[in-house]
């Protein structure tokens, strides 16, 4: 039996720019949303389209890849005709969903206050920098700074170093499944109760709420972070990247057990025995000795050669790949992470899968849409507009 995609049922209108915002609602739509993006025709649509080093005209391949499986109207909300047809979508949607700067939403008219006389359910979305209020509810808010600014850097880099950020845009893209799972959530409350709401979801307390433990120790015991060596874990050892004679080799030992499997493997039972470590505690005080007893028997052999070692143990280890191993890696292979869009401009376009498996995986992706892309399906097939009201909304610069 075929069944529809999980979320066949939902419409998000999505007034979603750049990153944060499409990264979430991607995976929305992967899951079946009909998610429209509403593209400000006065900036040439999404600010995505046009991101170096492989744009062309308003197109991009950064844009293919946040934006797949989603369709596209251009409209000038800042017009009463715009918004006339806005408040339209709304009135025949599930949610609305934007990442703006914190005070824009209000200033926008985009909140459940503004919205909800048109569509009593409708669930209004926000993922902004710093949220709906506090000081800096009216400043942008980008990944780079939110790295710094929560504490991020300041735990990541060598110990002499200078601080340093992820190499992804983790704060975007976590704050941009959190506005996916908080609208989500809100649906859920929107339809039991017969009553929409609004949703506040912020890239500062994303990032905030990611120092989990590190945060819970300084709040209580006052705790101050360090950087260690080789991206050392702050209170376990062995726990790392080791260097092997042609690469890099992670070994984790969040267990005694896989400890004493490693020494084992290694061909060094008498680690295990050694008292300075004998416990967690004993191997964190100590962890310059572990990291060099350790250092000068996986220097002897090849990375590959202690995957297969470690991997025969039982312990924890991988590989430190380039981007091009991880995607050639078997694994991603066998969980079909690599899907195919078929583009006018850049041809088959490959990209990742999303990771949210809900039931069968969806088998066929759309590329993302060109600007403005499916106005007559919006305009006519949901809003039954004919020719002539859309050429009097067109005259009167609703679609820029």
């Amino acid at each position: 039996m075929d069944r529809p995609r999980p979320l066949a049922d939902v419409r998000v209108l999505a007034v979603e720019q750049f990153g944060a915002g499409p990264f979430g609602s991607v995976h929305l739509a992967d899951l079946g949303a009909e998610v429209i993006k509403i593209e400000d025709p006065r900036t040439g649509g999404d600010v995505g389209r046009y991101v170096p080093p492989y744009a062309m005209g308003e197109d991009s391949l950064f844009f293919e890849t946040f934006n797949r499986n989603k369709l596209s109207v251009s409209l000038d909300m800042a017009s009463s005709a715009g918004r006339a047809v806005f408040e339209d979508l709304v009135r025949v949607s599930d949610a609305v969903y934007s990442n703006l700067r914190g005070d824009v939403p209000s200033a926008l008219g985009i909140t459940y206050s503004d919205l909800g006389h048109l569509n009593p359910m409708v669930v209004c979305c926000s993922l902004s920098g710093f949220g709906m209020n506090g000081p800096r509810r009216d400043q942008p808010g980008y990944d780079y700074v939110l790295q710094g600014m929560a504490g991020w850097m300041s735990l990541t880099g060598e110990p002499d170093g200078p601080p340093a950020k992820s190499g992804l845009s983790l704060v975007d893209y976590c704050g941009g499944f959190v506005a996916a799972l908080a609208l989500l959530a809100g649906l859920h409350a929107a339809r039991r109760d017969g009553v929409g709401l609004d949703c506040d979801v912020s890239l500062f307390d994303t990032a905030l709420s990611l120092l989990t433990y590190p945060g819970t120790w300084h709040l209580n015991e006052g705790w101050e972070a360090q950087r260690h060596r080789r991206s050392a874990h702050p209170s376990l050892s062995p726990f790392q990247i080791f260097p092997t004679s042609d690469g890099w080799i992670v070994i984790a030992c969040p267990k005694d057990k896989f400890w004493r499997r490693l020494c084992e493997a290694l061909g060094r039972p008498d680690l295990a025995a050694d008292t300075r470590f004998a416990t967690f505690e004993d191997r964190l005080v100590n962890r310059e000795e572990v990291e060099a007893e350790l250092d000068s028997v996986l220097a002897t052999r090849t990375t590959q050669e202690w995957l297969a070692v470690l991997t025969g143990a039982g312990v924890p280890n991988g590989p430190v790949n380039s981007l091009a191993q991880a995607l050639a890696d078997p694994q991603t292979a066998a969980r079909d992470m690599i899907v195919d869009t078929e583009h006018p401009v850049f041809g088959t376009v490959r990209q990742l899968a999303s990771p949210v498996r809900v039931g069968e995986p969806r088998l066929v992706h759309r590329r993302a849409p060109r600007l403005h892309e499916d106005a007559a399906h919006v305009l006519g097939h949901l809003l039954g507009y004919d020719d002539t009201r859309v050429a009097s909304l067109t005259e009167q610069g609703a679609f820029g």
